[in-house]
C-alpha cells in the first residue's frame, strides 16, 4: 500500500485537470465564453454582464452540482465494493436510491389523485426532491433495521437488491395506470439533472455530500480491514457492527441525497473506484478516497459538457452520457490490464 506522498505528484496532476474541467464546463454551453472572461468573471472582474449573469446564476451552479454528485456518487461505490468485497457493488445496491425513485414515482404519477384530495397541485422542484429525500430515507431506515438483526453482509446485499426489486415494481406498476404527461414528466426526472438546483439546494446537498465524506473519511481504518476479510478485520480490532453502519450511512446519505437532488445517474458510482484503482495501483483508503472523489468530479464535468452540447440549446441527459462515454474507457482499461485490481 503506497501512501498519499507517494502519489504527491499524481493528485497534482488530477487536480490540474478539474481545474480545467471546471473551466470548460463553465465556459461551454449555448453561449461560449472564453476562458480569459470566465476567469476574470470569477474573480469579480465584469468583463459582460450578460456573459456574468450566465455564470453566476446557471453555469457555476451547475458545475459545483456536477462536482458534488460526481464526487459523492464514486465515493458511495467505492464503499459499497469494499464492504461487499463486489467489484460489481454500486452506490444502488441497498436499493436507497431506488427509494428515491418511488418516492418521486408517487408524486409525480400519483399526483393527480393527491391534487383530488387536497386541492391543488403537489408537483414541482421542491416537492419533487422532498418526496424523492423521504423515499431514500425511509428504505436507508429498513436497510437499517434488518442490518441489526443480521450479521452476513452478503445476505444484506440481497436483502438490498430485494429493495431495489420491490421499489422497482411499484414504479412499474405507477407507470402503467399513469397518463402520458406524468409518464413523460417522470422519465425526464429519471434521466438526471445537475442544472436545475438553486444555491439554496446546492448548498443543502453540499451539506449532505460532507456529512457523508465525513463518516467515509473515519471509515477508511475499517475498510482497509474488510479487505482482508471480515475474521482478520475483527482480529485486528474493528468493530464490524459499527464498521456497517458507517458505510450504510455514509452510503445512504450520499447516494439518496444525490439521487433526490439530481435524479438517478448511473456508472459513476460503479467505474470510479475501478478507474482510481488502475490509475494508483493501491487499494488503500487513504489514496482511494480522495483519488476517487477528484476522478468522479472530473468524470461527471466533463460528461456535463457533453451532454449540453456546445453552441446548442439542447441538452442531452447526463445519465446517457455517463455510461456512453465512461463504459468503453473502463472496458479499454481492463483489457489493457488484463485483470481487474480489487
Amino acid at each position: 500500500m503506497g501512501s498519499l506522498k507517494t502519489y504527491r505528484l499524481t493528485f497534482l496532476l488530477l487536480l490540474l485537470v478539474l481545474f480545467l474541467s471546471l473551466l470548460l464546463n463553465i465556459s461551454l454551453g449555448s453561449v461560449t465564453i472564453p476562458f480569459k472572461d470566465t476567469l476574470g468573471i470569477l474573480s469579480g472582474n465584469l468583463a459582460n454582464e450578460s456573459w456574468s449573469y450566465i455564470i453566476w446564476n446557471y453555469r457555476l451552479p451547475k458545475a459545483l452540482t456536477a462536482i458534488l454528485v460526481g464526487s459523492g456518487l464514486a465515493m458511495s461505490g467505492l464503499l459499497m465494493q469494499t464492504l461487499f468485497r463486489n467489484p460489481l457493488a454500486g452506490p444502488f445496491v441497498l436499493g436507497i436510491s431506488s427509494g428515491a425513485s418511488l418516492g418521486a414515482a408517487l408524486l409525480i404519477m400519483g399526483s393527480s389523485f393527491f391534487a383530488g384530495i387536497t386541492g391543488f397541485a403537489l408537483v414541482n422542484d421542491v416537492t419533487i426532491t422532498l418526496a424523492a429525500s423521504l423515499g431514500s430515507f425511509s428504505v436507508l431506515l429498513a436497510v437499517m433495521a434488518i442490518a441489526i438483526r443480521i450479521k452476513d453482509t452478503m445476505a444484506l446485499l440481497i436483502i438490498g437488491l430485494m429493495f431495489g426489486s420491490i421499489t422497482g415494481a411499484v414504479v412499474s406498476i405507477l407507470s402503467y395506470f399513469s397518463d402520458a404527461e406524468k409518464l413523460q414528466q417522470f422519465v425526464f426526472w429519471s434521466f438526471g439533472s445537475v442544472g436545475n438546483l438553486s444555491w439554496l439546494q446546492l448548498s443543502l446537498l453540499t451539506v449532505i455530500v460532507f456529512i457523508g465524506t465525513s463518516l467515509s473519511v473515519l471509515s477508511i481504518k475499517a475498510l482497509n480491514a474488510l479487505l482482508l476479510g471480515e475474521s482478520y478485520a475483527q482480529s485486528l480490532g474493528v468493530n464490524l457492527k459499527k464498521a456497517r453502519y458507517l458505510v450504510i450511512i455514509a452510503t445512504g446519505a450520499l447516494a439518496g441525497g444525490i439521487t433526490a437532488f439530481a435524479g438517478p445517474i448511473a456508472f459513476v458510482g460503479l467505474a470510479v473506484p475501478h478507474l482510481a484503482r488502475q490509475l494508483f495501483d493501491t487499494n488503500d483508503h487513504k489514496v482511494l478516497l480522495p483519488a476517487v472523489i477528484i476522478y468522479g468530479a472530473i468524470l461527471m464535468l466533463l460528461c456535463d459538457v457533453v451532454a449540453q452540447l456546445p453552441g446548442s440549446a439542447s441538452v442531452l441527459p447526463i445519465n446517457a452520457i455517463t455510461s456512453i462515454l465512461g463504459a468503453p474507457v473502463v472496458i479499454w482499461l481492463l483489457i489493457r490490464r488484463r485483470k481487474m485490481a480489487f
